[in-house]
């Protein structure tokens, strides 16, 4: 059987236009690249354009006339959400149909006072929030009580802020597994989502213990049936999170986007025969979160600055496949996900450059093509650009 080697390397909210339902979430105008593009005055991406970003959406400051390698087309979400969660779910070949529970009023008390009751602890908070401005607002009473924040978003999350001095990680941890435990039927939220920090009143900063205990998968996804096969799947930053541990044969978590980078090339040099999956939160959780777009274009052109990098491991021997999760347009009032497309960029083996993959109907067409590629009997309603960025089919197209 002959090896076939993918990266699949998410752009952690890099969304590229609201998508025809983007109202329904209140996200109508977003367009996380053009709007960051226009707020830095233009941005250098050479290599990302090369691939045929600029095809996939025009962008202040994109190059001009450049020769294309890649092949490039954008995706639309079918999943009912704009998370995290449901966003690499749908790439790994499932759709959630229905919405991940939102708690944009605080949760119910029923259910604050069981976890209250589990861990022994009042707690704090219990409201949307920024997570850097809850910790800066409630982070002296915290320290004064012991009492965890909890708070959340407009994506299904239950989120606990504790500083690392008062509860040390592997207990504030523990908390979120027991609110793991208590999160589900009406309340399973995608993620609990551990937020330490460190520092004194007025100068509270977040650190990178981060740690995310996912709603595990409904059913089987695309990776199941890669590591079923006896090939390695590799998740790289928070993919092992996303996913709770399932499917995935190893995982390898970072801290920032560069280390996701240099854990990807490490990772394919001693890959065999499967999947790097990687996620460069930074984008996200740094930037877009806090409506940095100065912040967030400086970050897109260090990646830019990596892709030749990733292009040459691949070479003709291997995929390399970029994409994103969702939006997070840091230009508009509110600091949450938008219902975006995102971008799809393919290069390595066989690849056509210039090739056009047009409107994806959905991001399982992601697990339709790692089914093709790797030659698996997996099945989703997504269809396969594999031979469309080959130049050897017409394929579905939007």
């Amino acid at each position: 059987m002959q090896m076939s080697k993918v990266i699949l390397l998410v752009m952690d909210s890099v969304g590229v236009g609201a998508l025809p339902d983007a109202g329904l979430f209140g996200d109508e105008g977003s367009n996380t690249l053009c709007h960051v593009a226009e707020a830095a005055g233009g941005l250098h991406l050479p290599n990302l354009a090369s691939l045929g970003l600029s095809k996939i959406i025009p962008f202040q400051g994109m190059p001009q006339d450049i020769p294309l390698t890649g092949a490039f087309g954008k995706m639309a979400e079918v999943s009912h959400g704009k998370d995290t969660t449901t966003g690499h779910w749908e790439m790994a070949g499932i759709i959630t149909k229905d919405p991940l529970p939102t708690f944009l009023h605080g949760f119910p008390a029923q259910l604050i006072g069981a976890f209250e009751e589990r861990i022994q602890r009042k707690i704090l908070g219990n409201r949307t929030a920024s997570g850097t401005r809850i910790i800066q607002e409630l982070g002296e009473e915290h320290l004064k009580t012991g009492r965890p924040i909890v708070y959340t978003s407009a994506d299904s999350v239950f989120q606990i802020a504790a500083h690392e001095e008062i509860i040390p990680l592997e207990e504030l941890y523990q908390m979120c597994r027991i609110a793991r435990e208590i999160l589900v039927g009406e309340w399973a939220v995608g993620r609990v989502i551990a937020r330490p920090f460190v520092g004194a009143p007025g100068n509270f900063i977040r650190t990178a213990n981060r740690h995310d205990f996912s709603l595990r998968p409904p059913r089987p996804t695309v990776l199941d049936a890669l590591k079923d096969k006896a090939l390695e799947v590799v998740g790289v930053g928070k993919i092992s999170d996303i996913f709770a541990g399932q499917g995935l044969t190893l995982s390898l978590p970072t801290k920032s986007n560069a280390e996701g980078i240099e854990k990807t090339v490490s990772a394919w040099r001693e890959l065999k025969d499967g999947l790097i999956f990687t996620n460069l939160v930074e984008f996200d959780s740094v930037y877009g979160h806090r409506n940095d777009p100065l912040g967030y274009g400086k970050k897109l052109e260090e990646l830019d600055e990596m892709v030749p990098r990733l292009v040459e491991l691949v070479g003709q021997d291997g995929w390399l496949i970029l994409t994103a999760d969702h939006g997070n347009d840091p230009t508009t009032p509110g600091t949450d996900h938008s219902r975006e497309y995102v971008p799809l960029l393919v290069c390595g083996q066989g690849v056509k450059g210039g090739a056009d993959l047009g409107i994806r109907k959905t991001f399982a067409d992601i697990a339709a093509t790692l089914n093709e590629i790797f030659d698996l009997s997996y099945s989703s309603i997504g269809a396969s650009f594999l031979g469309e960025a080959c130049g050897t089919t017409g394929g579905m197209r939007g």
